[in-house]
């Protein structure tokens, strides 16, 4: 599953330089992938420090908000299934708060509310089995209907009339690690990083003045697709069917579902969008790449535009490539000769 990452985000073009570069770097295998910190410090000491502390934090995300693993969030989807409300803390009513606006803003094409959905799938696990589930199932999580917008909160308290709701934030947390890795990194005095969890990217600043370089990695190919330089504070968001999947009489099942159809999304291959530097951009780059994958042929630039998403790649089943005008002028093919239609 490694080699299918962006592995090392072309760690080798950028370590390798004319003379010595102060960067430290660490990798580590959090939130069911490979991640990796990159930080730009003439003292050693402080930014391998640093990085440290982006990892505990890694840490103590994965760990409170696993979803079904002993965590925060699988008590709360306990006390939903069993009807009864439950205290939440500030930071999960926060989290709870925000995905509920992303799903909203997603068409609820992405929805941290189909945990059991995901679980039917065989998702909810380290190691995937090629089994599918039954239709009758299927059909029963369809009649429920269940949706992160069923959860009530009132103060702290959050609560369902649904049962059938539960929380998998594996589609947003990756976004929201980025966010406070940026903001730990900064605190410490480090203003030019590079942090990559499982292909969602992150930029501050830049290396020794070149803007950091990141591959787009091909669904199908070792290797990137195409490379771009991001600017300080941007990030990029992959969602590829590629990076958690089981395979069954030659079909090819990924851990991208459509809440519509109970079945993932089969007419995509990958979907990368960039979200320039502001408010939430690593949370916004990981969440709001799903529903521009599930979309389909002729709604994923609705989806784009309603959430102000200019950079769009979009690799389709056929392996066609469509590019938003505004990313192709950013991207640099690996292939010269690869073919790309670029979208009026």
């Amino acid at each position: 599953m490694w080699s299918q990452l962006i592995t090392g985000l072309l760690a080798i073009s950028l370590l390798a330089a004319c003379r010595p570069t102060p960067l430290q770097e660490q990798q580590a295998y959090v939130f069911g992938t490979r991640v990796e910190v990159i930080v730009v410090s003439p003292e050693v000491e402080v930014g391998r420090k640093a990085i440290a502390a982006v990892l505990r934090e890694f840490d103590r995300l994965h760990q409170n908000y696993h979803a079904w693993q002993p965590s925060q969030l699988s008590e709360l989807n306990s006390a939903i299934a069993e009807g009864r409300p439950q205290q939440v803390s500030d930071e999960l009513r926060d989290l709870i708060l925000e995905s509920q606006t992303l799903a909203r803003q997603g068409h609820y094409l992405f929805d941290p509310g189909i945990g059991r959905l995901i679980r039917l799938w065989g998702f909810q696990a380290d190691e995937f089995r090629a089994v599918l589930p039954s239709a009758e199932a299927l059909a029963a999580w369809q009649r429920q209907q269940p949706s992160i917008a069923d959860l009530e909160l009132k103060g702290n308290l959050a609560s369902s009339r649904n049962k059938a709701l539960a929380l998998d934030f594996g589609g947003y947390l990756k976004g929201v690690a980025l966010d406070r890795a940026a903001a730990i990194l900064r605190a410490q005095g480090i203003n030019n990083a590079l942090i990559n969890i499982g292909g969602n990217i992150l930029a501050l600043g830049s290396k020794e003045g070149k803007k950091w370089r990141v591959g787009i990695q091909h669904p199908r190919k070792p290797g990137p697709l195409a490379t771009i330089e991001l600017e300080d504070g941007e990030a990029i968001g992959t969602s590829g069917d590629y990076q958690r999947y089981f395979e069954l009489d030659g079909q090819r099942y990924s851990h991208l579902l459509d809440p519509r159809s109970a079945r993932p999304a089969q007419h995509t291959q990958a979907v990368t969008i960039l979200i320039p530097a502001g408010n939430r951009s690593g949370t916004r780059s990981d969440a709001l790449s799903k529903p521009i994958f599930i979309a389909g042929p002729t709604d994923w630039r609705e989806v784009a535009r309603d959430n102000g998403i200019e950079f769009v790649l979009r690799v389709d089943r056929d392996q066609r490539i469509q590019v938003t005008p505004a990313l192709q002028q950013r991207l640099k093919l690996i292939d010269a000769k690869t073919m790309i239609e670029t979208l009026p």
